[in-house]
């Protein structure tokens, strides 16, 4: 810590094994991959004062979806690192409203796209991601909440030519938005839109 800076620099360690068994063949077997990834991380969180805070978050990950393409490729490129950072602030403009915003890009070394005709994961090359999130969280009252998050993201795939580089199933604009209530006369609830 260097007096408002928080550096926070953080290392993670995965360890996984991917078991898969074809119950659909005549001679199933269970087929099985270990692995081990390791992350680092770094983060800059710079506080202003109570209503102001900035932060810079950066890391490394790793994107899988499927014990299948796993064990189809012989533990190969199981793992595929993702890269990421994101900038942004969070304010408290009001004693009662708080605003975070951020701008965000993701690098992902191989994409895993779900082919529906077959039934089948396939690894489709790298992609990237980069967007803008907004969120608003206001407390009307002692018991009484709104909230709403808006998120755009431009998402491509880097091996593609352009016009055909989109990817599949990878939503443009989303939301979620609400109202509730905690502990009302002893009720909670709340009503949510979301919108893909």
């Amino acid at each position: 810590s260097l007096g408002k800076l928080i550096i926070n620099p953080a290392v993670r360690a995965d360890y996984f094994k991917f078991n898969y068994q074809d119950k659909l063949t005549s001679d199933y077997k269970t087929q099985s991959e270990n692995k081990v990834k390791i992350s680092p991380k770094l983060n800059f969180i710079f506080t202003e004062n109570n209503n102001l805070q900035f932060f810079i978050k950066s890391g490394m990950g790793f994107h899988s979806n499927d014990t299948r393409v796993v064990v189809k490729n012989s533990g190969k490129q199981i793992l595929p690192t993702a890269i990421g950072t994101d900038i942004g602030a969070i304010c408290k403009p009001f004693p009662k409203l708080i605003v975070n915003t951020s701008l965000w890009y993701l690098y992902l070394e191989q994409e895993f796209v779900y082919v529906g005709d077959a039934g089948i994961i396939e690894p489709s090359g790298k992609s990237k991601r980069m967007g803008l999130d907004l969120g608003l969280r206001f407390q009307l009252n002692d018991w009484f909440y709104l909230d709403t998050d808006v998120n755009y993201t431009y998402a491509r795939s880097i091996d593609q030519p352009k016009g055909r580089d989109y990817i599949p199933l990878s939503p443009d604009f989303t939301s979620t938005g609400g109202l509730s209530c905690q502990k009302f006369n002893g009720f909670s609830g709340g009503i949510i839109v979301r919108y893909l």
